[in-house]
Order: structure tokens, then C-alpha cells, then sequence
């Protein structure tokens, strides 16, 4: 009888770290079920999306305020247009607003900073940012450093 609980202890702990494993993965890999909740769409227009990706996070001020939705390429302008949503509730961004890319530390992920403008007018479903700044290129920059260039 005790050697049959100490199985079932056993095999519950197991369980319960296969679920716990589940859970990180998701959490880890982006796919975890979200309230989808109330967002709209804006765009930007970047030379080079460096290492941007689908699911990648939008931030103002440090505090993530919507995803990347898509990137695909302009083929007129040959430039990558990004669509973020953006959560309903930040309403108020400016339209003379500028989109960054940046990297979260040395070698993290990329991501699209919002740097605030000041115009009074605020951006709207299918707006695009006027002013972009595409990733720094760390290879290009290094290899542009040793050639002296």
C-alpha cells in the first residue's frame, strides 16, 4: 500500500512538470492564448527590418503597447513595411511620432520603440509613422570600422 501512494505521488509530481514545461514553452515561444482585445493598425517604413519578426514587441517609454503584425516587402520602394497593432487604449499617439528599431540589450531581440512627438493630432487606424530609423547593423558597422570607412 505505501510502495502504491509513493507511485502515485510520483506520478503526479511528474505531471505537474510536464504541465509546468507546457506552460514556460508557450510563454517562452510567444503562443500563449491572450484576450485578443480592442487594437488598431499602423504602419512603418524601414530600409533595413534587421532581425524584426511576427509577434515582436511594440514599446513606448519601456512599456509594451502592441505587436508586429506582419512585415512584408514595398516592391516599388524595395523598403519593409511593418504593421503593428496597437491596443486600443493607448489612443493618443502623436502623429509626428518617430518608430525605432532596437535591440533589448547587446545581442537580444529586436523590437519597434516609439519615440513620442509632440503634435496634437493623434495616429488613427492605417496611419504610418512619417519618421523611421531602421536597425544598426552591428556586422556592417564593424566591417566598415576595419576598413576605415
Amino acid at each position: 500500500m505505501a510502495q502504491r501512494t509513493t507511485e502515485i505521488i510520483v506520478g503526479l509530481f511528474i505531471i505537474a512538470g510536464c504541465a509546468a514545461l507546457l506552460v514556460l514553452a508557450l510563454q517562452v515561444s510567444g503562443l500563449t492564448p491572450k484576450s485578443p482585445g480592442e487594437t488598431y493598425t499602423v504602419y512603418a517604413r524601414f530600409n533595413d527590418a534587421g532581425g524584426l519578426t511576427p509577434r515582436g514587441k511594440v514599446s513606448m517609454a519601456g512599456v509594451t503597447v502592441g505587436s508586429i503584425r506582419e512585415i512584408v516587402l514595398d516592391k516599388d520602394t524595395f523598403q519593409a513595411v511593418v504593421a503593428m497593432e496597437i491596443n486600443a487604449t493607448v489612443d493618443t499617439i502623436p502623429t509626428d511620432s518617430s518608430a525605432i528599431i532596437r535591440t533589448s540589450g547587446l545581442l537580444g531581440e529586436q523590437y519597434i520603440d516609439i519615440s513620442v512627438g509632440a503634435d496634437e493630432a493623434s495616429m488613427k487606424q492605417g496611419d504610418a509613422f512619417y519618421s523611421t530609423q531602421s536597425a544598426m547593423n552591428l556586422e556592417r558597422m564593424i566591417s566598415n570600422f576595419a576598413s576605415g570607412r
